[in-house]
């Protein structure tokens, strides 16, 4: 049964409903899915129950950000209740971080010159089916980035003293997840995102109480699942995997690529 555990709708920045979710899941041959929005949940029980109408295995997932030292990493939370309160709790503070991030953004670059106005940004909103977050939504509205890659770029860099917030730490958001009822895997550990690379990463990281890591990801290279398909046989941890789909909005990052059978993974009781 192929899978794809790695996927984002509107509720963060994907630009699919849950229905329109279902319906490419099936046109690709999909039978097992996860929505795995970046900290909520809210298209999780729709998407499961369109799920099981249409004859797939789902599983309820989150991507849940956290903070080590100088870098964010990514946990995906499978199997969790998502009504836990801890949970819910820890994943609006995030998305709360994440909000008042994009007002430091352009509040940031009204300083720096950039012809963009914070008050006028107070009131703007966006339609969220287009993907994305407000204040990348404000940019392109504005003709100042063209799309996601031209904000990682060009704009939301160290030089203009822009990152990521500084998220709770990866045991705290590890510790929710097993409270909750689920099981906690690093997220492209192997891809460009954390920086550093992977050697380095799996040093930063082996004192971590990981379930996981999610091995197969369209931002891997061939060596990148090796070491980790690897690391995990040695260690005796689960392996998931999935496109890290956003629907349109991420060029490149197709879903059901790259093709992950169920047999592929490694998630005892879940799958």
């Amino acid at each position: 049964m192929r899978a794809d555990l790695h996927i984002h709708t509107t509720a963060s920045d994907g630009t699919w409903t849950p229905a329109e979710l279902v319906e490419e899941a099936l046109k690709v041959g999909l039978g097992a899915i996860a929505v795995t929005d970046h900290d909520s949940v809210a298209n999780v029980r729709e998407t499961w129950r369109l799920a099981a109408e249409a004859g797939l295995k789902f599983l309820p997932a989150a991507e849940i950000c956290s903070t080590k030292g100088d870098f964010s990493f990514h946990i995906l939370g499978y199997g969790i209740d998502i009504d836990n309160k801890v949970l819910c709790e820890l994943m609006a503070h995030n998305e709360a971080l994440l909000a008042q991030k994009d007002i430091d953004s352009i509040a940031f670059l009204q300083r720096d010159g950039w012809p963009v106005d914070l008050q006028e940004f107070s009131s703007y909103d966006y339609d969220r089916r287009r993907g994305g977050w407000r204040a990348l939504a404000y940019l392109e509205d504005k003709g100042l980035c063209s799309g996601v890659n031209d904000f990682f770029k060009r704009i939301f860099t160290a030089e203009h003293d822009l990152g990521f917030p500084v998220f709770p730490s990866i045991k705290e958001v590890i510790d929710v997840i097993h409270g909750a009822g689920g099981v906690a895997l690093c997220a492209h550990a192997a891809s460009g995102f954390h920086g550093p690379g992977l050697e380095q990463v799996l040093k930063i990281l082996q004192e971590e109480p990981f379930d996981g890591f999610e091995c197969y990801h369209s931002g891997h290279t061939e060596e990148g699942t090796k070491a980790l398909l690897d690391h995990c046989h040695k260690n005796g941890l689960m392996i998931s995997g999935g496109s890290d789909c956003h629907g349109t909005f991420v060029p490149g990052r197709l879903l059901g690529v790259p093709e992950v059978d169920t047999t592929d993974l490694y998630l005892p009781g879940l799958l």
